[in-house]
Protein backbone atom coordinates (compact mmCIF):
# COMPACT_ATOMS: atom_id res chain seq x y z
CA UNK A 1 0.00 0.00 0.00
CA UNK A 2 1.59 3.29 -1.12
CA UNK A 3 0.48 6.84 -0.33
CA UNK A 4 -3.01 5.75 0.72
CA UNK A 5 -5.27 8.67 1.70
CA UNK A 6 -8.93 8.80 2.73
CA UNK A 7 -11.33 11.59 3.69
CA UNK A 8 -14.73 11.28 5.37
CA UNK A 9 -16.30 14.68 4.84
CA UNK A 10 -14.00 17.24 6.41
CA UNK A 11 -12.13 14.59 8.39
CA UNK A 12 -8.91 13.22 6.93
CA UNK A 13 -8.67 9.67 8.22
CA UNK A 14 -5.49 8.76 6.29
CA UNK A 15 -2.82 11.00 4.80
CA UNK A 16 -0.39 9.17 2.52
CA UNK A 17 0.13 5.93 4.45
CA UNK A 18 2.57 3.25 3.27
CA UNK A 19 2.40 -0.40 4.37
CA UNK A 20 4.22 -3.48 3.13
CA UNK A 21 3.79 -7.05 4.34
CA UNK A 22 5.83 -9.95 2.99
CA UNK A 23 4.66 -13.55 2.61
CA UNK A 24 5.03 -15.43 5.90
CA UNK A 25 5.25 -12.19 7.91
CA UNK A 26 3.09 -10.83 10.74
CA UNK A 27 3.04 -7.01 10.90
CA UNK A 28 1.37 -5.32 13.87
CA UNK A 29 -0.45 -2.09 13.06
CA UNK A 30 -0.64 0.03 16.20
CA UNK A 31 -1.81 3.51 17.14
CA UNK A 32 -4.35 5.34 19.24
CA UNK A 33 -8.08 5.13 18.55
CA UNK A 34 -8.83 7.31 15.55
CA UNK A 35 -5.29 6.98 14.17
CA UNK A 36 -6.60 5.36 10.98
CA UNK A 37 -5.73 1.68 11.52
CA UNK A 38 -9.18 0.25 10.87
CA UNK A 39 -9.77 2.59 7.92
CA UNK A 40 -6.53 1.42 6.30
CA UNK A 41 -7.53 -2.22 6.72
CA UNK A 42 -11.05 -1.56 5.41
CA UNK A 43 -9.45 -0.15 2.27
CA UNK A 44 -7.37 -3.31 2.01
CA UNK A 45 -10.52 -5.43 2.49
CA UNK A 46 -12.54 -3.56 -0.14
CA UNK A 47 -14.95 -1.82 2.26
CA UNK A 48 -13.71 1.66 1.33
CA UNK A 49 -12.02 2.94 -1.83
CA UNK A 50 -8.97 5.17 -1.25
CA UNK A 51 -9.07 8.79 -2.38
CA UNK A 52 -5.42 8.55 -3.41
CA UNK A 53 -2.61 6.01 -3.45
CA UNK A 54 -2.19 2.54 -4.87
CA UNK A 55 -2.09 -1.10 -3.79
CA UNK A 56 -0.41 -4.21 -5.13
CA UNK A 57 -0.95 -7.87 -4.26
CA UNK A 58 1.76 -10.29 -5.37
CA UNK A 59 3.13 -7.55 -7.61
CA UNK A 60 -0.19 -7.09 -9.43
CA UNK A 61 -2.36 -3.98 -9.15
CA UNK A 62 -5.06 -4.47 -6.53
CA UNK A 63 -8.18 -2.30 -6.25
CA UNK A 64 -11.15 -4.33 -4.94
CA UNK A 65 -14.60 -2.89 -5.69
CA UNK A 66 -16.12 -4.51 -2.59
CA UNK A 67 -15.32 -7.08 0.13
CA UNK A 68 -16.39 -9.98 -2.10
CA UNK A 69 -13.87 -8.91 -4.75
CA UNK A 70 -11.21 -8.75 -2.03
CA UNK A 71 -12.09 -12.25 -0.86
CA UNK A 72 -11.82 -13.55 -4.41
CA UNK A 73 -8.26 -12.17 -4.49
CA UNK A 74 -7.51 -13.91 -1.17
CA UNK A 75 -7.85 -11.00 1.28
CA UNK A 76 -10.00 -11.36 4.41
CA UNK A 77 -10.53 -9.26 7.51
CA UNK A 78 -11.61 -10.08 11.07
CA UNK A 79 -13.38 -7.06 12.52
CA UNK A 80 -13.40 -5.83 16.11
CA UNK A 81 -17.19 -5.62 15.95
CA UNK A 82 -18.54 -9.02 14.95
CA UNK A 83 -19.99 -9.21 11.45
CA UNK A 84 -21.91 -12.45 11.84
CA UNK A 85 -25.58 -13.09 11.03
CA UNK A 86 -27.05 -13.99 14.46
CA UNK A 87 -30.12 -15.80 13.06
CA UNK A 88 -28.03 -18.14 10.88
CA UNK A 89 -26.24 -21.29 12.01
CA UNK A 90 -22.53 -21.75 12.57
CA UNK A 91 -22.16 -23.51 9.21
CA UNK A 92 -24.19 -20.90 7.32
CA UNK A 93 -22.04 -18.11 8.77
CA UNK A 94 -18.81 -19.93 7.96
CA UNK A 95 -19.76 -20.37 4.30
CA UNK A 96 -21.81 -17.21 3.75
CA UNK A 97 -21.11 -15.97 0.23
CA UNK A 98 -18.81 -18.90 -0.68
CA UNK A 99 -21.23 -21.83 -0.40
CA UNK A 100 -20.20 -24.82 -2.55
CA UNK A 101 -22.82 -25.75 -5.14
CA UNK A 102 -23.81 -26.87 -8.61
CA UNK A 103 -25.35 -23.86 -10.30
CA UNK A 104 -28.23 -22.70 -8.10
CA UNK A 105 -28.10 -25.85 -5.91
CA UNK A 106 -26.13 -26.11 -2.67
CA UNK A 107 -23.80 -29.05 -2.06
CA UNK A 108 -24.77 -29.47 1.58
CA UNK A 109 -22.46 -32.34 2.46
CA UNK A 110 -19.49 -30.60 0.86
CA UNK A 111 -20.42 -27.50 2.81
CA UNK A 112 -20.45 -29.43 6.11
CA UNK A 113 -17.07 -30.93 5.33
CA UNK A 114 -15.63 -27.50 4.49
CA UNK A 115 -17.13 -25.90 7.62
CA UNK A 116 -15.90 -28.70 9.87
CA UNK A 117 -12.38 -28.37 8.42
CA UNK A 118 -12.39 -24.63 9.14
CA UNK A 119 -13.38 -25.22 12.76
CA UNK A 120 -10.83 -28.01 13.11
CA UNK A 121 -8.10 -25.61 11.95
CA UNK A 122 -8.69 -23.42 15.01
CA UNK A 123 -9.38 -26.22 17.49
CA UNK A 124 -13.19 -25.93 17.63
CA UNK A 125 -14.17 -29.09 15.79
CA UNK A 126 -16.69 -30.00 18.54
CA UNK A 127 -18.80 -26.87 17.92
CA UNK A 128 -22.24 -27.90 16.53
CA UNK A 129 -22.62 -26.73 12.94
CA UNK A 130 -26.41 -26.37 13.20
CA UNK A 131 -26.39 -24.16 16.30
CA UNK A 132 -27.61 -20.57 15.72
CA UNK A 133 -24.79 -18.07 16.18
CA UNK A 134 -26.84 -16.01 18.65
CA UNK A 135 -26.72 -18.91 21.13
CA UNK A 136 -22.92 -18.86 21.31
CA UNK A 137 -20.92 -16.93 23.87
CA UNK A 138 -19.23 -13.78 22.56
CA UNK A 139 -15.81 -15.47 22.62
CA UNK A 140 -17.10 -18.41 20.58
CA UNK A 141 -18.66 -16.06 18.04
CA UNK A 142 -15.30 -14.35 17.65
CA UNK A 143 -13.62 -17.68 16.97
CA UNK A 144 -16.27 -18.54 14.34
CA UNK A 145 -15.44 -15.23 12.64
CA UNK A 146 -11.79 -16.27 12.49
CA UNK A 147 -12.72 -19.73 11.22
CA UNK A 148 -14.71 -18.12 8.41
CA UNK A 149 -11.56 -16.39 7.16
CA UNK A 150 -9.75 -19.73 7.28
CA UNK A 151 -12.56 -21.28 5.22
CA UNK A 152 -11.93 -18.67 2.52
CA UNK A 153 -8.37 -20.01 2.09
CA UNK A 154 -7.14 -16.43 2.16
CA UNK A 155 -3.52 -15.40 1.51
CA UNK A 156 -3.70 -12.05 3.29
CA UNK A 157 -5.46 -11.87 6.64
CA UNK A 158 -6.09 -8.69 8.65
CA UNK A 159 -7.10 -8.90 12.32
CA UNK A 160 -8.73 -5.87 13.96
CA UNK A 161 -8.60 -6.39 17.75
CA UNK A 162 -9.42 -10.12 17.47
CA UNK A 163 -8.78 -10.91 21.15
CA UNK A 164 -11.01 -8.23 22.68
CA UNK A 165 -13.56 -10.87 23.71
CA UNK A 166 -11.31 -13.92 24.12
CA UNK A 167 -10.09 -15.68 27.24
CA UNK A 168 -6.40 -16.45 27.61
CA UNK A 169 -6.77 -20.03 26.33
CA UNK A 170 -8.56 -18.79 23.21
CA UNK A 171 -5.90 -16.12 22.71
CA UNK A 172 -3.14 -18.71 22.85
CA UNK A 173 -5.06 -20.87 20.37
CA UNK A 174 -5.39 -17.87 18.06
CA UNK A 175 -1.66 -17.11 18.28
CA UNK A 176 -0.87 -20.75 17.46
CA UNK A 177 -3.16 -20.48 14.44
CA UNK A 178 -1.48 -17.25 13.28
CA UNK A 179 1.94 -18.90 13.56
CA UNK A 180 0.67 -21.86 11.53
CA UNK A 181 -0.73 -19.54 8.85
CA UNK A 182 2.56 -17.65 8.84
CA UNK A 183 4.47 -20.90 8.31
CA UNK A 184 2.24 -21.56 5.29
CA UNK A 185 3.32 -18.25 3.73
CA UNK A 186 0.31 -16.09 4.55
CA UNK A 187 0.69 -12.36 5.12
CA UNK A 188 -0.91 -11.20 8.38
CA UNK A 189 -1.71 -7.67 9.60
CA UNK A 190 -2.53 -7.60 13.29
CA UNK A 191 -4.19 -4.61 15.00
CA UNK A 192 -4.12 -4.64 18.80
CA UNK A 193 -3.97 -2.23 21.72
CA UNK A 194 -2.38 -4.95 23.88
CA UNK A 195 1.31 -4.36 23.36
CA UNK A 196 2.25 -7.68 24.96
CA UNK A 197 0.22 -9.34 22.18
CA UNK A 198 2.11 -7.30 19.60
CA UNK A 199 5.36 -8.52 21.12
CA UNK A 200 4.18 -12.13 21.25
CA UNK A 201 2.82 -12.53 17.73
CA UNK A 202 4.39 -10.01 15.32
CA UNK A 203 7.66 -9.78 13.41
CA UNK A 204 7.44 -6.05 12.72
CA UNK A 205 5.28 -3.16 13.86
CA UNK A 206 4.10 -0.02 12.09
CA UNK A 207 2.70 2.97 13.97
CA UNK A 208 -0.05 5.30 12.73
CA UNK A 209 -0.74 8.61 14.43
CA UNK A 210 -3.35 11.10 13.21
CA UNK A 211 -3.70 9.24 9.92
CA UNK A 212 0.01 9.23 9.12
CA UNK A 213 2.82 6.68 9.26
CA UNK A 214 5.22 7.68 12.04
CA UNK A 215 7.64 4.76 11.95
CA UNK A 216 8.08 1.16 12.96
CA UNK A 217 10.67 -1.55 13.28
CA UNK A 218 11.46 -5.08 14.38
CA UNK A 219 9.22 -5.98 17.30
CA UNK A 220 11.85 -8.08 19.07
CA UNK A 221 14.22 -5.10 19.12
CA UNK A 222 11.69 -2.62 20.59
CA UNK A 223 10.20 -2.41 24.08
CA UNK A 224 6.45 -1.98 24.65
CA UNK A 225 7.23 1.31 26.41
CA UNK A 226 8.98 2.64 23.30
CA UNK A 227 6.09 1.54 21.05
CA UNK A 228 3.57 3.24 23.36
CA UNK A 229 5.59 6.47 23.35
CA UNK A 230 5.65 6.49 19.53
CA UNK A 231 1.89 5.81 19.43
CA UNK A 232 0.90 8.77 21.59
CA UNK A 233 3.78 11.09 20.65
CA UNK A 234 4.85 11.44 24.25
CA UNK A 235 6.28 9.35 27.07
CA UNK A 236 3.76 7.71 29.40
CA UNK A 237 5.62 7.87 32.68
CA UNK A 238 3.05 6.28 34.97
CA UNK A 239 0.41 4.15 33.31
CA UNK A 240 -1.19 3.17 36.63
CA UNK A 241 -1.33 6.21 38.94
CA UNK A 242 -2.08 5.48 42.59
CA UNK A 243 -2.70 8.49 44.82
CA UNK A 244 -3.56 8.52 48.50
CA UNK A 245 -6.86 6.65 48.72
CA UNK A 246 -8.80 6.47 51.97
CA UNK A 247 -8.94 2.96 53.46
CA UNK A 248 -11.70 3.53 56.01
CA UNK A 249 -14.41 5.11 53.90
CA UNK A 250 -18.11 4.49 54.23
CA UNK A 251 -19.30 0.99 53.31
CA UNK A 252 -21.50 1.58 50.24
CA UNK A 253 -21.86 -1.86 48.68
CA UNK A 254 -22.03 -5.25 50.33
CA UNK A 255 -23.29 -8.69 49.38
CA UNK A 256 -23.53 -11.97 51.24
CA UNK A 257 -23.85 -15.28 49.38
CA UNK A 258 -25.47 -13.43 46.48
CA UNK A 259 -26.81 -15.75 43.77
CA UNK A 260 -28.42 -14.80 40.50
CA UNK A 261 -30.32 -16.56 37.74
CA UNK A 262 -27.69 -19.07 36.63
CA UNK A 263 -24.71 -16.97 37.75
CA UNK A 264 -23.29 -15.87 40.09
CA UNK A 265 -23.69 -18.91 42.32
CA UNK A 266 -22.24 -17.24 45.40
CA UNK A 267 -20.63 -13.83 45.85
CA UNK A 268 -19.70 -12.12 49.11
CA UNK A 269 -17.93 -8.78 48.98
CA UNK A 270 -17.72 -5.37 50.62
CA UNK A 271 -16.77 -2.11 48.91
CA UNK A 272 -16.00 1.20 50.62
CA UNK A 273 -15.70 4.75 49.36
CA UNK A 274 -12.22 5.49 48.15
CA UNK A 275 -11.45 1.92 47.11
CA UNK A 276 -11.14 0.14 43.77
CA UNK A 277 -12.12 -3.53 44.05
CA UNK A 278 -11.15 -5.69 41.06
CA UNK A 279 -12.90 -8.85 39.89
CA UNK A 280 -10.71 -11.24 37.90
CA UNK A 281 -11.80 -14.44 36.18
CA UNK A 282 -12.16 -16.16 32.85
CA UNK A 283 -14.84 -15.28 30.31
CA UNK A 284 -18.01 -17.10 31.36
CA UNK A 285 -16.96 -17.35 35.00
CA UNK A 286 -19.79 -15.07 36.15
CA UNK A 287 -18.03 -11.70 36.45
CA UNK A 288 -20.39 -9.86 34.13
CA UNK A 289 -23.37 -11.72 35.58
CA UNK A 290 -22.39 -10.43 39.03
CA UNK A 291 -22.38 -6.80 37.89
CA UNK A 292 -25.64 -7.19 36.01
CA UNK A 293 -27.27 -8.77 39.07
CA UNK A 294 -26.00 -5.96 41.30
CA UNK A 295 -27.37 -3.33 38.91
CA UNK A 296 -30.76 -4.99 38.50
CA UNK A 297 -30.35 -6.16 34.91
CA UNK A 298 -30.56 -9.79 36.09
CA UNK A 299 -32.71 -11.20 38.93
CA UNK A 300 -31.47 -12.02 42.43
CA UNK A 301 -32.25 -15.64 43.34
CA UNK A 302 -30.94 -15.68 46.92
CA UNK A 303 -28.54 -13.99 49.31
CA UNK A 304 -28.29 -10.42 50.51
CA UNK A 305 -27.27 -7.24 48.70
CA UNK A 306 -27.13 -3.57 49.71
CA UNK A 307 -26.04 -0.63 47.57
CA UNK A 308 -26.29 2.73 49.30
CA UNK A 309 -29.52 2.83 51.28
CA UNK A 310 -31.30 0.23 49.16
CA UNK A 311 -31.34 -3.35 50.43
CA UNK A 312 -32.27 -6.33 48.29
CA UNK A 313 -32.95 -6.51 44.57
CA UNK A 314 -33.76 -3.29 42.72
CA UNK A 315 -34.40 -2.12 39.18
CA UNK A 316 -31.72 -0.27 37.17
CA UNK A 317 -33.76 2.92 37.55
CA UNK A 318 -33.68 2.54 41.33
CA UNK A 319 -29.95 1.83 41.25
CA UNK A 320 -29.33 5.03 39.27
CA UNK A 321 -31.34 7.08 41.74
CA UNK A 322 -29.71 5.40 44.76
CA UNK A 323 -26.21 6.28 43.55
CA UNK A 324 -24.97 3.34 41.45
CA UNK A 325 -24.03 3.44 37.77
CA UNK A 326 -23.03 0.72 35.32
CA UNK A 327 -20.76 0.70 32.26
CA UNK A 328 -21.37 -2.40 30.11
CA UNK A 329 -18.61 -4.39 28.43
CA UNK A 330 -20.60 -4.28 25.18
CA UNK A 331 -20.57 -0.65 24.02
CA UNK A 332 -22.25 -1.33 20.70
CA UNK A 333 -25.27 -3.34 21.80
CA UNK A 334 -26.10 -2.06 25.28
CA UNK A 335 -23.44 0.30 26.60
CA UNK A 336 -24.46 3.28 24.47
CA UNK A 337 -27.53 4.58 22.66
CA UNK A 338 -25.69 4.46 19.35
CA UNK A 339 -28.30 6.41 17.35
CA UNK A 340 -28.28 9.36 19.75
CA UNK A 341 -25.87 12.21 20.29
CA UNK A 342 -23.03 12.56 22.75
CA UNK A 343 -25.17 14.95 24.82
CA UNK A 344 -28.05 12.48 24.97
CA UNK A 345 -25.79 9.63 26.04
CA UNK A 346 -24.09 11.67 28.75
CA UNK A 347 -27.22 13.21 30.29
CA UNK A 348 -29.91 10.52 29.98
CA UNK A 349 -29.67 9.15 33.55
CA UNK A 350 -30.23 12.61 35.06
CA UNK A 351 -32.30 15.07 33.07
CA UNK A 352 -33.45 17.05 36.10
CA UNK A 353 -32.31 20.65 36.01
CA UNK A 354 -31.93 20.76 32.22
CA UNK A 355 -35.17 22.65 31.76
CA UNK A 356 -38.34 23.81 33.48
CA UNK A 357 -40.45 21.00 34.91
CA UNK A 358 -39.99 17.83 32.90
CA UNK A 359 -38.79 19.63 29.81
CA UNK A 360 -35.22 19.41 28.52
CA UNK A 361 -33.80 22.54 26.96
CA UNK A 362 -31.25 21.62 24.27
CA UNK A 363 -28.88 24.46 25.16
CA UNK A 364 -28.81 23.40 28.83
CA UNK A 365 -28.28 19.76 27.88
CA UNK A 366 -25.45 20.74 25.54
CA UNK A 367 -23.84 22.88 28.25
CA UNK A 368 -23.97 20.01 30.75
CA UNK A 369 -22.48 17.58 28.23
CA UNK A 370 -19.81 20.09 27.21
CA UNK A 371 -18.60 20.24 30.82
CA UNK A 372 -17.91 16.49 30.86
CA UNK A 373 -16.50 16.49 27.34
CA UNK A 374 -13.92 18.99 28.53
CA UNK A 375 -13.16 17.32 31.85
CA UNK A 376 -12.66 13.86 30.34
CA UNK A 377 -11.05 15.06 27.12
CA UNK A 378 -13.66 13.45 24.85
CA UNK A 379 -12.57 14.16 21.26
CA UNK A 380 -15.65 15.05 19.22
CA UNK A 381 -17.02 17.96 17.20
CA UNK A 382 -19.37 18.88 20.03
CA UNK A 383 -22.27 17.65 22.20
CA UNK A 384 -24.50 17.31 19.14
CA UNK A 385 -22.14 14.81 17.45
CA UNK A 386 -23.46 11.29 16.97
CA UNK A 387 -21.93 8.97 19.57
CA UNK A 388 -21.35 6.44 16.76
CA UNK A 389 -18.94 8.88 15.07
CA UNK A 390 -16.51 8.76 18.00
CA UNK A 391 -13.55 6.39 18.30
CA UNK A 392 -13.81 3.52 20.77
CA UNK A 393 -11.76 5.27 23.43
CA UNK A 394 -13.84 8.43 23.22
CA UNK A 395 -17.07 6.43 23.30
CA UNK A 396 -15.86 4.79 26.49
CA UNK A 397 -15.03 8.15 28.05
CA UNK A 398 -18.55 9.34 27.16
CA UNK A 399 -19.99 6.25 28.87
CA UNK A 400 -17.99 7.11 31.99
CA UNK A 401 -19.10 10.74 31.74
CA UNK A 402 -22.68 9.52 32.05
CA UNK A 403 -21.88 8.12 35.50
CA UNK A 404 -20.18 11.35 36.52
CA UNK A 405 -23.11 13.45 35.32
CA UNK A 406 -25.45 11.26 37.37
CA UNK A 407 -23.08 11.83 40.34
CA UNK A 408 -23.14 8.18 41.40
CA UNK A 409 -21.24 6.98 44.45
CA UNK A 410 -20.70 3.41 43.19
CA UNK A 411 -19.27 2.77 39.71
CA UNK A 412 -19.77 -0.74 38.31
CA UNK A 413 -17.28 -0.95 35.43
CA UNK A 414 -17.23 -4.01 33.17
CA UNK A 415 -14.11 -4.08 30.95
CA UNK A 416 -13.90 -0.25 30.78
CA UNK A 417 -10.73 -0.24 28.65
CA UNK A 418 -11.52 -3.08 26.25
CA UNK A 419 -10.62 -2.23 22.67
CA UNK A 420 -9.12 1.20 23.36
CA UNK A 421 -5.59 2.46 22.88
CA UNK A 422 -2.88 2.85 25.48
CA UNK A 423 -3.21 6.64 25.60
CA UNK A 424 -6.95 6.45 26.31
CA UNK A 425 -6.30 3.70 28.84
CA UNK A 426 -3.86 5.94 30.70
CA UNK A 427 -6.49 8.70 30.80
CA UNK A 428 -9.15 6.31 32.14
CA UNK A 429 -6.76 4.97 34.79
CA UNK A 430 -6.07 8.53 35.91
CA UNK A 431 -9.81 9.17 36.03
CA UNK A 432 -10.44 6.05 38.13
CA UNK A 433 -7.68 7.02 40.54
CA UNK A 434 -9.01 10.57 40.82
CA UNK A 435 -12.56 9.35 41.47
CA UNK A 436 -11.35 6.98 44.19
CA UNK A 437 -9.31 9.72 45.90
CA UNK A 438 -11.96 12.42 45.62
CA UNK A 439 -11.18 16.13 45.89
CA UNK A 440 -11.96 17.73 49.25
CA UNK A 441 -11.10 21.22 47.98
CA UNK A 442 -13.64 20.90 45.16
CA UNK A 443 -16.21 19.24 47.41
CA UNK A 444 -16.02 15.88 45.59
CA UNK A 445 -16.30 12.88 47.91
CA UNK A 446 -14.34 9.70 47.09
CA UNK A 447 -16.19 7.18 44.93
CA UNK A 448 -16.32 3.39 45.24
CA UNK A 449 -15.39 1.42 42.11
CA UNK A 450 -16.02 -2.23 41.27
CA UNK A 451 -13.87 -3.11 38.25
CA UNK A 452 -14.20 -6.25 36.12
CA UNK A 453 -11.30 -6.84 33.72
CA UNK A 454 -9.73 -9.67 31.74
CA UNK A 455 -6.47 -7.71 31.58
CA UNK A 456 -4.55 -8.80 34.66
CA UNK A 457 -1.92 -5.99 34.63
CA UNK A 458 -4.83 -3.53 34.70
CA UNK A 459 -6.30 -5.13 37.82
CA UNK A 460 -2.93 -5.32 39.58
CA UNK A 461 -2.08 -1.74 38.64
CA UNK A 462 -5.35 0.04 39.45
CA UNK A 463 -7.04 -1.93 42.23
CA UNK A 464 -6.64 -1.82 45.99
CA UNK A 465 -8.17 -5.28 46.47
CA UNK A 466 -8.91 -8.14 44.09
CA UNK A 467 -11.27 -11.12 44.22
CA UNK A 468 -11.47 -13.90 41.64
CA UNK A 469 -14.59 -15.39 40.09
CA UNK A 470 -14.36 -19.07 39.18
CA UNK A 471 -17.32 -21.11 37.92
CA UNK A 472 -19.78 -18.64 39.36
CA UNK A 473 -18.21 -18.38 42.83
CA UNK A 474 -16.31 -15.37 44.11
CA UNK A 475 -13.16 -15.91 46.15
CA UNK A 476 -12.31 -14.00 49.30
CA UNK A 477 -11.02 -10.48 48.68
CA UNK A 478 -7.29 -9.94 49.15
CA UNK A 479 -5.08 -6.84 48.84
CA UNK A 480 -3.81 -6.40 45.27
CA UNK A 481 -0.23 -6.52 46.56
CA UNK A 482 -0.78 -10.15 47.61
CA UNK A 483 -1.57 -11.23 44.04
CA UNK A 484 0.49 -11.63 40.87
CA UNK A 485 -0.62 -12.65 37.38
CA UNK A 486 0.28 -16.30 37.94
CA UNK A 487 -1.71 -16.53 41.16
CA UNK A 488 -4.70 -14.79 39.60
CA UNK A 489 -4.71 -17.24 36.70
CA UNK A 490 -4.43 -20.23 39.04
CA UNK A 491 -7.38 -18.94 41.04
CA UNK A 492 -9.40 -18.21 37.88
CA UNK A 493 -8.90 -21.79 36.69
CA UNK A 494 -9.73 -23.31 40.08
CA UNK A 495 -6.17 -24.45 40.82
CA UNK A 496 -5.20 -22.04 43.59
CA UNK A 497 -5.69 -24.47 46.45
CA UNK A 498 -3.92 -27.36 44.75
CA UNK A 499 -1.09 -25.03 43.73
CA UNK A 500 -0.67 -23.87 47.31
Amino acid sequence: MRGVSKHFGATQALAGVDLQVDPGEVVALVGENGAGKSTLMKILAGVHAPDAGSMELDGVAYAPRNPLAARERGVAMIYQELSLAPHLTVQENLLLGVEPGWGPFLRRQAGRTQARAALRAIGLESLPLDLPIRRLALAQQQMVEIARAVALQCRVLAFDEPTSSLARGDVERLFALIRRLKSQGLSVVYISHFLEEVQAVSDRYEVLRDGKSVGGGATAETSPHAIAARMVGRTIDDLYPRGGRPADGELVLETRDLAGEGQPLSATLALRRGRVLGIAGLIGSGRTALLRTLFGLAPVRSGAVRIGDVRGAASPRTRWHSGAGYVSEDRKREGLAVRLSVADNVTLPRLEGLGPGRLVMPHRQAAAARQWIGRLGVKCTGPEAAISSLSGGNQQKAALARLLHADVDVLLLDEPTRGIDVGSKAEIYRLIDGLARGDAAAGRAPKAILLVSSYLPELLGTCDEIAVMCRGRLSATRPAAEWDEHQLMLAATGQEESAG
